[in-house]
């Protein structure tokens, strides 16, 4: 207890990084608060350390308070829109590519069936695709190939 007592500025620099670590590697920096006071408590070490505070818990409690304020007003938006970019491409599936030949007509409105890896598989086009035409999946999605007409070309 008298090492904790003691060591004011080597205590801050543990639990700021600790704060740092769950916020990023655990929550996947889903809230701020946690970012917010570990950034203050380094910042506050890093005051201890040069000499600009006296190293007291009285003084780390409010000098962190304090930065987690200015951290909280100048940080959060830009965060905030840093979380909202949204990559929306599509993804190639493992099945994307994989050809077989229909063994029924299909439609738009009357999907067929193909088993596969063990797996029947509703198989929708949005063309009608006679039985027997090989055809290529493009997207797969849970229990579903979307297909198309294997173009052959000479």
């Amino acid at each position: 207890m008298d090492w904790i007592t003691a060591n004011v500025t080597t205590v801050l620099v543990i639990t700021g990084l600790l704060l740092l670590i769950i916020e990023v590697a655990i929550l996947g920096f889903a809230t701020f608060v946690l970012f917010f006071v570990g950034l203050a408590a380094l910042v506050t070490a890093g005051l201890f350390y040069i000499g600009l505070l006296d190293a007291s818990y009285v003084n780390a409690f409010f000098s962190s308070a304090i930065f987690s304020a200015i951290f909280a007003v100048l940080l959060y938006k830009p965060l905030k829109q840093m979380q909202q970019q949204v990559d929306n491409k599509t993804v190639k599936g493992d099945f994307t590519g994989l050809r077989f030949h229909l063994a029924e007509d299909i439609s738009p409105a009357r999907p067929g069936k193909h088993t596969y890896s063990g797996i029947t598989w509703a198989v929708q086009s949005n063309s009608d695709i006679a039985a027997g035409t090989e055809v290529e999946v493009v997207n797969a999605e849970v229990g579903i190939f979307h297909v198309r007409p294997v173009t052959t070309t000479a």
